[in-house]
């Protein structure tokens, strides 16, 4: 029988199904999308940033990265947050400080302001995230809703990479890159409306107190490891600045380890991670991040750089990615309930394996329709099959502990990003510089190749340790 943990209910969530459950679900599926977007939407709009600011080529990577940084390493504090406070109180004060980033960052005249407004973004969408997963674990515990809210949620949270490309092109192509930032400003509007009319408040945790030391200890490590892992691509795995953030990152963790189990009131309550369909599930998220962020990164680059795409057409060819995506949710949300959840994390992770595995025999003479469009396709069906999985199993049972064990869920993709996107552009880079003799676009494609290649060996090694972790138990609903 699959542990339950945190069962103790308040007397607000026990009044369900709540009338306003789908109004609930609108409303935090937005406030996701918002963050989300956030994540990618500056990519494409790089360029015309470092013009407009002037912005030095490490201060251009560090608009990213900054964002990246405080998101990944305030997640589990702002899961903690939201069960302290309250859930409502959280995402009124997420969104408010999320809208106010934005429009310090779209109104930035040197790049300090805008530094300082992308990290502001980080740490409001670590607060958003946390109370957005317990928001919808309360709001549906029904067996039958809870896989199409999950299935809902996981379409927005999958698709919102491609949505961000895309967007993040026409806003940069048709009017300025500040509206990349200015966007957010309309939507945290509507999500504050949301959440005032749907999300029903919950009282703050009586006698509960903030960890102080574990909270310093798992901001700090995680803080560490997502900077390692940026670090790795233009300093290399050997730089001091790689290797002593990643040192640093694992002691801290490890400390944070060993505190979470003596201290009174943890952080992060061990039994969350030891309950094995969760911990599982956190493992494919995390095999998920790294597979899907590669393939994001390299089609990103062939689209642009080796088929000659627009901004606007490379965000246009990722649609089929969202498509994949929307076909694996349909197919799983039924079967969350009724089947054992390695039976639906493994082959979503085998299926997006063998996405990766076709893009490493992609060619720069390559078409889209019948080289790219199934890599994106595939991509996404596993992407929508694990990501719906993973969020329902994490919060399923968790009780008072939903939010913070929907944080891991994404604090296992943000590791996961980061160590994706820095091992792999390594990897890539290398396999690249050795293919002498051929053409740049055919010397870039052979080190995306090389490396997609090995990612899909990864992920077919992670797909058989999560059959493992997570044992041949269904879900208790």
């Amino acid at each position: 029988m699959t542990t339950t943990i945190g069962t103790r209910r308040h007397p607000a969530d026990a009044a369900l199904p709540d009338p306003r459950r789908w109004w609930a679900l609108a409303t935090v599926a937005t406030v996701q999308l918002m963050v989300g977007i956030d994540m990618t939407i500056v990519n494409i709009a790089l360029p015309s940033v470092q013009r407009s600011l002037d912005l030095s080529d490490p201060a251009r990577q560090w608009v990213i990265t900054l964002f990246a940084l405080c998101y990944g390493g305030l997640l589990l504090l702002g899961g903690r947050l939201s069960q302290l406070i309250g859930r409502r109180r959280i995402l009124l004060a997420g969104l408010i400080g999320f809208a106010a980033a934005s429009a310090l960052a779209g109104a930035a005249t040197d790049p300090a302001m805008l530094l300082t407004g992308r990290a502001l973004q980080g740490v409001s969408g670590a607060l958003l995230t946390p109370a957005v997963l317990a928001t919808l674990a309360t709001a549906f515990p029904s067996p039958t809703e809870r896989g199409k809210a999950f299935g809902i949620y996981g379409t927005v949270m999958g698709s919102s990479s491609g949505l961000g490309v895309l967007l993040g092109g026409v806003l940069t192509d048709y009017l300025d890159w500040r509206w990349c930032m200015y966007v957010n400003l309309p939507i945290a509007a509507l999500a504050v409306a949301g959440v005032l009319y749907a999300v029903r408040p919950s009282p703050r945790a009586a006698g509960a107190r903030i960890d102080v030391t574990g909270a310093v200890l798992a901001t700090a490590g995680l803080m560490a490891l997502v900077f390692g892992f940026a670090q790795a691509e233009p300093d290399g795995w050997n730089a001091p600045t790689t290797l002593g953030p990643l040192a640093a990152g694992a002691l801290a963790l490890i400390a944070f380890v060993w505190v979470q189990a003596r201290v009174k009131g943890p952080l992060l309550p061990l039994r969350v991670v030891l309950d094995r369909p969760r911990g599982g599930s956190y493992l494919a998220v995390f095999g998920l991040a790294v597979g899907m962020f590669a393939a994001l990164f390299f089609l990103t680059f062939y689209l642009q750089n080796v088929l000659g795409y627009s901004p606007i057409q490379a965000g246009l060819g990722f649609l089929p990615l969202t498509a994949g995506l929307m076909i694996g949710v349909r197919a799983v949300s039924p079967l969350i309930a009724r089947v054992p959840v390695r039976a639906l994390l493994c082959p979503g992770l085998l299926t997006i394996a063998a996405g990766l595995a076709l893009l490493g025999f992609l060619r720069a003479d390559s078409g889209y329709w019948l080289h790219v469009l199934p890599v994106f396709l595939l991509v996404g069906l596993g992407t929508g099959w694990v990501l719906v999985t993973a969020n329902s199993t994490a919060t399923l049972g968790a009780g008072a502990d939903s939010a913070v064990a929907g944080a891991m869920v994404m604090t296992s993709q943000q590791i996961g990003a980061s160590l994706g996107t820095a091992l792999l552009s390594t990897i890539a880079g290398s396999a690249a510089a050795r293919h002498f003799g051929h053409t740049p676009a055919e010397t870039a494609v052979h080190g995306f190749n090389v490396a997609s290649l090995g990612t899909a060996g990864f992920l077919c090694l992670a797909a058989l340790v999560v059959f493992f972790v997570t044992g041949p138990r269904r879900p208790q609903l």
